[in-house]
């Protein structure tokens, strides 16, 4: 059996204290104790053994957190499948080797469905020889196929062991995420409380951080952005909000610096961390600065070429469904760009998503940050086009509070760019779009305009 035993002790010593408020009502830990407890038995019951590949379907819940728990003593592998890849379900069980099928619906009533799959992948052979407990991961897809990581879970859980600050903290990113997971193990490592969201839209997220005094919000600059568009943060008092954490895209200046300025007694954190390799301890320069401080014990960073590599002791096993993408001596490349100043280093965007222009480097992330100044401009994604003469062009695809004509909206960029950008910066095709321009994930997503 995996070894919780130190965290079924801090649960124990904290017994009376709130777990996890769901749907309005609160859990204490003693609750989660009885929960994984009962679930140990269910399993049995239902010959769930260790080695078992088992997906988790569901969102957070008292449920769903003591399954995970129960699972994880049992040394199975874990695959976390949530709505929002509701489309490539079948074809993320398949490539996970899904044996069993847990799924916990929106009233915390769970069915447990047995597949006629074997485990075929040698890595997954690997890790249920090794009995140890696993995960795996599902990457967003944003460039192109989703990959399957798969983790060993004994590393990733080492670093809670060291007890650190207590929060009521917001639980954002899903459970079939990285930073999802990561916020997760840490709350209940340090025996904080877990607050539920029914929806994940400004005015219900910030609802629930009035009523409930939510400390912590771990979230992305996409949603955080939506706050500030929405003027939700107006409506409602966010006096208990200790902290925000923000990752999974590169910062927008323009979006922290207003952030900054509403919320002056929050702390803003940038975080840092891959599903290939974990979430890495991370420290802001100051609360509006976008340069950042990553590493950690049991990470080692470097960079070549402008470019972030990272080694690390809870690095993946490998893909299921892609080959490995480490180098000889462990080295993970994370496509993302940088510029260094002395430790600290500032993400300028993945190396994938840059747009040549005649030989010279557009970062969309740069475009976004200036034209989000831009009166009436609700949201904006920038991306390449080809193009024969230049090899590839800057395009901006607009979201706008009021409607505008075309030819009006061309004129504004190019006036308003021209002392802020480069010339070869300036978009040189605009595009008015109604659909929203991010991810379920919360994600901005830049997608090739051809067809457009």
């Amino acid at each position: 059996m995996s070894n919780l035993k130190w965290l079924h002790e801090r649960f124990e010593q904290n017994a009376h204290k709130q777990f996890i408020i769901w749907n309005g009502t609160p859990y204490l830990y003693k609750d989660l104790s009885a929960e994984i407890a009962q679930w140990s038995e269910k399993l049995k019951a239902n010959n769930v053994v260790a080695g078992n590949t088992v997906s988790i379907e569901g969102d957070y819940s008292p449920n769903t957190v003591a399954l995970l728990l129960a699972l994880i003593e049992l040394d199975t592998i874990i695959i976390p499948l949530t709505s929002s890849i509701e489309m490539h379900k079948d074809e993320f069980r398949e490539i996970a080797q899904v044996q069993v099928c847990i799924n916990v619906s929106d009233d915390d009533s769970s069915t447990i469905t047995h597949t006629k799959r074997s485990i075929e992948n040698p890595l997954l052979k690997q890790l249920v020889e090794q009995g140890h407990p696993g995960l795996v991961l599902f990457s967003s897809g944003s460039t192109g196929k989703s990959k399957a990581a798969l983790h060993d879970f004994s590393p990733l859980l080492e670093k809670f062991k060291k007890p650190r600050h207590t929060f009521v903290s917001l639980t954002f990113l899903l459970l079939d995420h990285i930073g999802g997971i990561n916020t997760l193990l840490y709350i209940l490592s340090n025996t904080g409380t877990i607050v539920t969201v029914p929806e994940r839209n400004p005015d219900t997220v910030l609802r629930v951080i009035e009523k409930e005094k939510v400390e912590l919000l771990p979230t992305s600059p996409t949603f955080l952005n939506l706050i500030l568009i929405s003027e939700a943060y107006t409506r409602y008092d966010l006096s208990c909000l200790k902290r925000v954490t923000y990752g999974t895209e590169v910062m927008p200046q323009s979006t922290l610096d207003k952030l900054c300025e509403i919320l002056p007694n929050v702390e803003f954190q940038q975080t840092y961390g891959l599903s290939e390799l974990g979430i890495l301890r991370s420290k802001s320069r100051e609360p509006k600065s976008l340069w950042v401080k990553v590493g950690g014990e049991g990470f080692e960073t470097k960079v070549e070429n402008g470019v972030l590599l990272i080694k690390a002791q809870s690095a993946m096993l490998g893909y299921l469904n892609a080959p490995s993408p480490f180098d000889a001596e462990g080295w993970f490349n994370t496509d993302d760009a940088v510029e260094v100043d002395g430790e600290w280093i500032k993400i300028l965007g993945r190396q994938s998503e840059m747009i040549n222009v005649g030989g010279l480097k557009v970062y969309p992330v740069e475009v976004e940050n200036v034209l989000l100044g831009m009166p009436n401009v609700k949201d904006v994604a920038v991306m390449s086009e080809k193009n024969p003469i230049t090899g590839q062009i800057v395009v901006a695809t607009f979201n706008l509070f009021e409607n505008e004509d075309l030819p009006s909206l061309r004129k504004r960029v190019r006036e308003y760019c021209k002392d802020r950008l480069a010339s070869y910066k300036v978009p040189a095709k605009i595009v008015i779009v109604d659909n929203d321009q991010y991810s379920q994930r919360f994600k901005k997503m830049r997608r090739a305009t051809q067809n457009v």
